[in-house]
């Protein structure tokens, strides 16, 4: 359905205790302006445009966030290509109930 395979999801409420792991990156795939007026603390702006460009350390755990959900499904499917170990938030910025800087 929508050109997705099974995707790997988590809650909010789930990636706030995953945050504190280690060897964790939580990819924000909104636009800069949207970054900018309120994101997860740690968290790395790379707009799903440039999603091709994005490079971690072997045995990163990558989670990916946006507003809703729609684009971060889409950089999951560019990156889980692009061999990464990938998580999408379900519900996005909407969901999150943590502080936002």
């Amino acid at each position: 359905m929508f050109g997705f395979g099974k995707i790997r999801s988590i809650s909010a409420d789930e990636l706030a205790d995953k945050l504190k792991q280690n060897k964790t990156q939580l990819l924000d795939v909104r636009e800069s302006g949207e970054y900018a007026r309120g994101h997860i603390k740690g968290s790395r702006n790379l707009p799903v445009g440039q999603i091709e460009t994005f490079t971690a350390p072997e045995n990163t755990k990558v989670y990916v966030i946006c507003q809703s959900g729609a684009r971060s499904k889409k950089a999951y499917k560019t990156l889980e290509k692009k061999g990464f170990d990938v998580t999408n938030v379900k519900g996005g910025m909407m969901a999150w109930r943590g502080k936002t800087v």
